[in-house]
């Protein structure tokens, strides 16, 4: 049974929420007034939602937290083959799997109830479908927009991913998008889901060493990578990307809406969030959205940072001809959409340039006439996230760097 937030409100024992929970309410409440004009009914928080939100942000994922332990004892260079081999093949009685990973994988590896797989098909077919303009939605309105929260930011800056670039960084979240989307990916032990796990390990491994740095301040900041923060970048690329799409003139039907909230349920799931705090309805998840904006302390000096950074992004791409031009273009091109996605004051508190929305008011009208006609004519969804999928693949191939990375990680 799927728990309610309210359920895991702070036992007496746990700490007052850290000062980043609702920090600045009116420079909050700005930034997700957008939002808040896309969702019918209440959607403030009660009493008890609230507390409950400031409690996530003490709790980590502790079948993850388990193994990230086991290895640090293990050590890496044994550890990790055993790990490897867990995620690729399973595990069964008898193979002599640490505990630790044992329960971890037996756990995954059983698929919950509520999963419909045929729901999940057709939802990875439609984020096929947005080509390379569901891409980019993806990156300006779900990374970049997402920079403003400056406490998640915080994890970046103690592990160093400000110097390891931009660039990187995004290759490898597109990396793990493809797989996840893609035909197959997420059934037990396919490419996706094997990528979520190294996310979900990663994650743990990165929590477990920052938390015991002397320069994280857990009374201001809570845990590293909480269930809070799990929950924003599982919004992120389910919710944020939906409202992205539509908002660009990209056609999303009730039907798809639904068939991508439930790929992303089942992907968080994986990757450790608490199911209380995922939904498969997406005006729940606008909900839960917003309220999870509201929390969020207000930008700061690393939001400027990583938003310049990303700016750059697109000057570092492998273009196969043309790289002076079209690199600014793409870096003009996703000002504008960013723009579009955070208004000015967004901009500001990036430390963006002004910039004016051309993009999306140009390639609108079109855009609404090129997902909208196919619907209309013969042939599958399928048959076209196909042709669609190659395009994707080939960008990330060609402009985001083209190797495998080792491990993927949206967002660190």
């Amino acid at each position: 049974m799927m728990m309610s937030p309210q359920s895991l409100a702070a036992s007496p024992m746990q700490p007052p929420p850290p000062s980043r929970h609702g920090a600045d309410l009116a420079v909050s409440r700005r930034m997700a007034a957008r939002l808040k004009m896309t969702i019918s009914g209440p959607c403030e928080p009660s009493e008890a939602e609230w507390a409950a939100m400031g409690s996530a942000l003490w709790r980590g994922d502790p079948l993850a937290d388990d193994v990230a332990r086991w290895l640090h004892e293990e050590g890496m260079n044994e550890g990790r083959g055993q790990l490897q081999r867990a995620m690729a093949q399973g595990v069964v009685d008898g193979d002599g799997t640490p505990p630790a990973l044992r329960r971890l994988i037996e756990h995954v590896q059983s698929v919950p109830d509520w999963v419909d797989p045929v729901l999940m098909a057709r939802g990875a077919r439609f984020l096929q479908s947005t080509g390379l303009h569901g891409m980019r939605v993806l990156r300006d309105a779900g990374l970049m927009a997402g920079y403003q929260a400056s406490a998640i930011n915080q994890t970046l800056v103690q592990t160093g991913a400000l110097s390891r670039g931009a660039q990187k960084r995004v290759s490898e979240t597109t990396s793990w998008w493809l797989d996840c989307t893609a035909d197959g990916g997420l059934v037990p032990h396919g490419p996706g889901w094997r990528a979520t796990m190294h996310v979900r390990v990663m994650h743990a491994l990165v929590r477990q060493n920052v938390r015991q740095r002397p320069t994280w301040d857990a009374a201001a900041l809570g845990l590293p990578i909480n269930q809070l923060d799990l929950q924003a970048t599982y919004l992120a690329f389910s919710v944020v990307q939906l409202l992205a799409l539509r908002t660009t003139g990209f056609v999303v039907t009730k039907s798809d809406a639904r068939a991508v909230m439930h790929l992303w349920r089942y992907i968080g799931w994986l990757m450790g969030v608490d199911e209380a705090w995922l939904c498969d309805d997406e005006m729940q998840g606008r909900v839960h959205l917003y309220r999870n904006l509201i929390s969020q302390a207000p930008p700061d000096a690393s939001s400027v940072a990583l938003g310049r950074a990303l700016m750059d992004e697109p000057l570092q791409r492998h273009y196969a001809w043309g790289h002076a031009w079209r690199g600014h273009f793409d870096k003009a091109r996703h000002l504008s959409l960013v723009r579009w996605f955070v208004g000015r004051e967004g901009m500001g508190h990036l430390g963006l340039p002004s910039a004016l929305p051309w993009y999306p008011l140009l390639t609108f009208l079109p855009l609404l006439i090129a997902s909208g006609l196919p619907r209309l004519l013969p042939g599958s969804l399928g048959e076209r996230a196909a042709r669609i999928r190659r395009t994707q693949s080939a960008y990330w191939r060609q402009e985001m760097g083209g190797g495998k990375p080792r491990e993927h990680c949206p967002r660190l």
